[in-house]
């Protein structure tokens, strides 16, 4: 019983520490932040500036999905 519960220990601190090492991604974090603010001022741009507004906006959206993926995937 004892070896049961120092093994269920020892596993438990193993994937704590696995899950806060690849948790740490401080540069894809602040990227997406960055991608967001970009979305945000763009939504606010007056006009659709012959449809490269719209097209900024999906581009970005894309670039916000792929890095949430990108962070998930490091999970």
């Amino acid at each position: 019983m004892k070896t049961i519960k120092i093994t269920i220990l020892g596993l438990a601190a193993i994937c704590a520490f696995n899950v806060s090492a690849r948790a740490d991604q401080p540069h894809m974090r602040r990227a997406l932040e960055h991608l967001r603010a970009a979305r945000a001022e763009l939504q606010s741009a007056e006009h659709n500036k012959g449809g490269w507004r719209v097209r900024a906006i999906e581009n970005t959206d894309r670039a916000i999905s792929e890095t949430e993926r990108g962070m998930g995937n490091a999970r």
